[in-house]
């Protein structure tokens, strides 16, 4: 099911279907992806599917969607748009894409679409955690106009660079 699009970018729910599993697995096995990532042990592709469909049909405005590359059909990776776990009701945007898909332009467009929708829904403002040394993902929040606002140990019990847009900001 296709949750929205963009010029390049068809973002869509993740599937059961075995090349969908696999390209996950693939991703949430790398470590140069899961580094960035809060530790969780082992990966179970099929688990996490059903997982982020139940997360979207509870309240379709969240979810963790597959980023499809209009032009060949590859899945670049997920962008997620959710409540942060923990937090106080602030909603976070983020992007884990496979490393064959850096580089592109994915994560910015697949992001700026996700915020887009949030602030069409009546968000007021989106914001996004960053792992300390992880320069592409704060270049991703500054190409979407995100303001940096330091660093936090809110959530996850980790260390996060902390971004804002808000709605007036114009993702």
């Amino acid at each position: 099911m296709t949750v929205y699009e963009t010029e390049r970018l068809v973002v869509r729910t993740w599937t059961a279907d075995p090349a969908d599993l696999d390209r996950m697995t693939d991703i949430y096995t790398r470590e140069e992806v899961t580094r960035w990532l809060p530790p969780f042990d082992g990966f179970d592709a099929a688990r996490a599917v059903e997982g982020w469909r139940a997360f979207h049909e509870r309240d379709p405005r969240y979810g963790s969607w597959a980023v499809q590359v209009r032009a060949t059909g590859t899945v670049a990776g997920t962008v997620l748009f959710r409540p942060i776990p923990g937090g106080e009701g602030e909603v976070e945007v983020g992007w884990h894409l496979h490393p064959d898909s850096w580089g592109n332009g994915y994560a910015t467009e697949a992001a700026r679409g996700a915020v887009e929708r949030g602030f069409a829904a009546g968000l007021a403002e989106v914001y996004a955690l960053v792992m300390p040394g992880n320069e592409a993902s704060a270049a991703v929040c500054r190409r979407l106009g995100m303001e940096h606002l330091g660093r936090t140990r809110r959530f996850f019990g980790l260390e996060a660079e902390m971004f804002r847009l808000t709605g007036d900001a114009g993702a």
